[in-house]
C-alpha cells in the first residue's frame, strides 16, 4: 500500500517468482485538502475493501528531487491519527529519483536532515529504499525491487507475519464475507433481496462512521499542525527578539569600546604634547 497525494486507483496485482502474489493499492487523497471528507470517506472504504485481509507494508514515497517539508512530515503523523500508533511498525520511507540527485547528496541531504525528517526515519527505524527512475538497466531495476522486497519481508517478519488491521478492516471484511455468503448459500430470492438490502444498509453506515471519523481525525489533525506552527512562529519570533537584543547590546559595546579607544587616544596625544612642551623649557648648564 502506497501513500502520496494522488487520486486513488488499484496500481496491479503480481506474482512473484516464489508463487507469492503482491497486490499494490494507491492510497484516496486522503492528504489532498482539496476534497470532502465525505470524498475521502468513500475513497477509504474502496482501499480498504481492496485491503480486507489487512496491510503488510505501507511505503511512504517522497521524490528524492523535492526538498521534504514539514507538510510531508505531517502526512505521517495524519496516518497515525488514522490509523493508530502501530501502523508505523509497517511503514517504509521511499525516495524516488535517486539517480537525478546522487547517492552522496542523498546521504547527506538524510545525515543533516532536519528534526522532522529525522524523526520520520526514526519511525520507520531506518527502513529507507531508494529508487533510480531514470536508468534503463533491466539489472538495477531488478535489484532495487528486490531491496524493496528484502525491506517488506523484513517488515513481515518484524509483526509475526501479520498484515496490520483494525476495527474497521475487521468490520469491512465481515460484511464482505456475508455478501459471499448470499451467493454461495441457498437462500431464496426473498432473503436474498433482504439479505442485500442489509449489507447495503451496514456498508452505508460503515461509510457515514468513516467518513465522521475521516473529518474528526483531520480536524484534530489540522489544530495539531496550527498548534504546532504557532508554537514555532512564536519561538522564531522569541529568537529574532533575543538576537536584536543581542545585536543590540553588541553594537552599544561597540560603541562603548570605540569612545573608550578614542578617549585613551587623545588622554596620549595630550600626554605627548606636555611632554614635548615641557622638554622644550628644559636649560642645559
Amino acid at each position: 500500500m502506497t501513500f502520496e497525494l494522488s487520486v486513488f486507483r488499484e496500481l496491479g496485482s503480481t506474482t512473484l517468482k516464489d508463487g507469492r502474489t503482491i497486490n499494490v493499492i494507491d492510497t484516496p487523497g486522503l492528504f489532498d485538502m482539496s476534497i470532502t471528507s465525505d470524498e475521502a470517506g468513500k475513497e477509504i472504504v474502496k482501499c480498504m475493501n481492496m485491503a480486507k485481509d489487512g496491510i503488510h507494508a505501507v511505503l511512504m514515497v517522497f521524490s528524492a528531487t523535492s526538498r521534504f517539508s514539514r507538510e510531508d512530515a505531517s502526512t505521517v503523523e495524519t496516518i497515525k491519527v488514522f490509523f493508530g500508533e502501530r501502523i508505523v511498525d509497517h511503514m517504509i520511507l521511499v525516495f524516488t529519483y535517486g539517480d537525478l540527485v546522487g547517492e552522496s547528496k542523498l546521504k547527506k541531504m538524510l545525515n543533516n536532515a532536519p528534526e522532522y525528517l529525522q524523526n520520520v526515519v526514526e519511525l520507520c527505524q531506518n527502513r529507507v529504499v531508494v529508487f533510480d527512475n531514470v536508468t534503463e538497466d533491466r539489472r538495477l531495476q531488478a535489484q532495487q525491487l528486490d531491496k524493496l522486497l528484502d525491506v517488506v519481508d523484513s517488515v513481515c517478519a518484524k509483526n509475526g507475519g501479520k498484515p496490520f488491521s483494525d476495527q474497521m478492516f475487521t468490520s469491512i471484511k465481515e460484511v464482505h464475507d456475508r455478501e459471499k455468503e448470499v451467493h454461495t448459500s441457498g437462500y431464496s430470492d426473498e432473503q436474498i433481496s433482504e439479505l442485500k438490502k442489509e449489507i447495503h444498509r451496514t456498508r452505508d453506515e460503515q461509510l457515514a462512521h468513516i467518513t465522521n471519523m475521516v473529518e474528526e481525525k483531520l480536524n484534530c489533525t489540522v489544530e495539531k499542525l496550527q498548534q504546532q506552527l504557532m508554537e514555532e512562529q512564536n519561538a522564531r519570533l522569541e529568537a529574532e527578539k533575543v538576537a536584536y537584543e543581542a545585536r543590540l547590546k553588541s553594537e552599544a559595546e561597540i560603541q562603548k569600546l570605540k569612545e573608550s579607544l578614542k578617549k585613551a587616544q587623545m588622554e596620549n596625544d595630550e600626554f605627548r604634547r606636555m611632554a614635548q612642551s615641557q622638554g622644550s623649557k628644559c636649560a642645559i648648564l
